[in-house]
């Protein structure tokens, strides 16, 4: 029982990792998640049907007792093996706010089997028979009533009321006399609901303490590659309100050997939902500065260099194609093969606005002239680029697609003489469009992963922009 009902829990505050690491109670996160009143009612549902699945069948304890039977005298009986088989539960709802959260299923069914035996004296002889029978109950209702308290980056579950209650019971002997129907109905009814309520409540209380261990042990991180992980620690306690549930996590990119968040992004930017996303089940805000630490981790882990060579069969890693734009390299190496060394000088810098996401890369672009095994560093150029990114979600993943609008350039350095930087700008763009922008399109369509529970995923997606902030509202599938 106790993974399905953790899914339960953990999708009702959508949870997807714990612990901490020198955060501070006022951190506030980069990364929010919102479950509307849809998303809550979705994930419910299936997730108590998972969860009653896997508690079939649930076994009760024996019950025996001693009766007087009208014209018999005193009998002793025993029900054994007692089973719950199966749950049907006709209705079901969660409400959101103070305390914390109530899930309560009403209307429901259950069918028991059992075993049943008795024995009683005459003067004579010791009378017994035994046999089976069937239960059924109806009206049952079960309610629970948690809170979560974020504790030092993970979520403390708490159980703060608990009950079952079952209205009515039918009983069928299969064998025996009339009377032993009546008599077992007469004794045993009570006590078999009584079992009921009691069995069902009992593990109720002991998968919530499974449960806030299981909360507790999550992991810190979620990765990416060998390189990045996502910081998951939650920064506050789940906000429940009456239309929707609302949790934040760090949400920053760090390198998988170091906890620690990067400099310069120490200090929470508040990434909290400005809005619902009503007609949708969930909706999911990521800050810029998400993406923005994970170019500097990139960066800081060497992932940002590049080696454009003749494997490619561009024109322009030749020095012939180079004859005007840098006339004394031609000269001086007269249609000789030619190498880029594509470094990134500082992380790339990602800005949300309301009418899209913009992107300022800064590179140097090493000119190399390869003269027999030799590779000769000939002049340098650095660029600042200026292009667009279009986010896209990928089943549970988001990703996006570069496009260029503009750059600029300048002479870093030349080692043999001047460089007619016009002439030099289509083979620049030729350089930009052929290949970086493609190849980093390439890294960018793999994604990186958003914090969902495993069986379920996104359908439907909206992509919303505010000011610095990213959000995709969508409807959720389970599979």
């Amino acid at each position: 029982m106790a993974q399905p009902l953790f899914f339960l829990v953990v999708w009702l505050v959508l949870a997807p990792t714990a612990t901490a690491h020198d955060l501070q109670s006022n951190e506030e996160g980069y990364i929010s998640l919102l479950l509307s009143n849809k998303g809550v009612d979705f994930a419910k549902d299936v997730l108590i049907n998972k969860a009653v699945s896997t508690i079939i069948p649930l076994q009760l304890p024996d019950i025996e007792k001693s009766v007087k039977i009208p014209l018999i005298g005193k009998v002793h009986m025993i029900l054994s093996n007692i089973t719950i088989d199966s749950v049907n539960i006709s209705s079901s709802y969660v409400e959101t706010g103070n305390p914390g959260l109530v899930l309560v299923a009403s209307g429901a069914t259950a069918s028991l089997s059992m075993k049943w035996a008795y024995s009683y004296s005459t003067w004579l002889i010791v009378i017994s028979d035994s046999g089976d029978a069937s239960v059924q109950v109806k009206g049952m209702e079960v309610g629970l009533t948690v809170s979560f308290k974020e504790q030092g980056g993970t979520l403390e579950l708490s159980l703060l009321d608990c009950g079952c209650h079952v209205q009515d019971i039918t009983i069928k002997l299969n064998g025996g006399a009339s009377w032993l129907y009546q008599g077992i109905v007469d004794a045993f009814q009570g006590s078999i609901g009584s079992a009921v309520e009691n069995a069902i409540s009992k593990k109720i209380k002991e998968e919530i303490v499974k449960l806030d261990s299981l909360l507790q042990s999550l992991p810190k991180q979620i990765p990416i590659d060998h390189v990045a992980a996502l910081n998951a620690t939650f920064v506050d306690s789940p906000v429940l309100s009456n239309s929707f549930i609302e949790l934040e996590i760090n949400g920053l990119f760090t390198a998988t050997d170091d906890f620690a968040v990067p400099r310069n992004y120490d200090k929470g930017k508040k990434s909290s939902l400005s809005y619902n996303c009503p007609a949708k089940m969930i909706g999911i805000s990521l800050h810029e500065d998400v993406f923005n630490t994970a170019g500097l981790v990139y960066l800081n882990a060497g992932c940002m260099h590049w080696i454009v060579d003749s494997s490619l069969n561009h024109s322009f890693l030749n020095t012939a194609a180079w004859k005007y734009v840098y006339p004394q390299l031609y000269l001086q190496y007269p249609n000789h093969d030619m190498s880029l060394n594509i470094s990134a000088t500082s992380s790339p810098a990602v800005k949300i606005a309301k009418n899209g996401i913009n992107v300022t890369i800064y590179l140097d672009v090493t000119v190399n002239v390869l003269d027999d095994s030799k590779v000769i560093p000939v002049a340098c150029i650095s660029l600042e680029i200026n292009a667009s990114c279009s986010p896209q979600i990928l089943w549970n993943k988001i990703a996006g697609i570069l496009k260029l609008k503009s750059f600029t350039m300048s002479l870093k350095w030349s080692e043999i003489g001047n460089i007619h930087m016009d002439l030099l700008q289509p083979v620049i763009f030729a350089l930009l469009e052929t290949v970086f922008i493609p190849y980093v399109n390439l890294h960018l369509m793999r994604g990186f992963p958003l914090p969902l529970i495993h069986g379920f995923s996104l359908q439907n997606a909206e992509i919303l922009y505010t000011e610095s902030k990213i959000m995709t509202c969508s409807n959720l599938l389970y599979a």
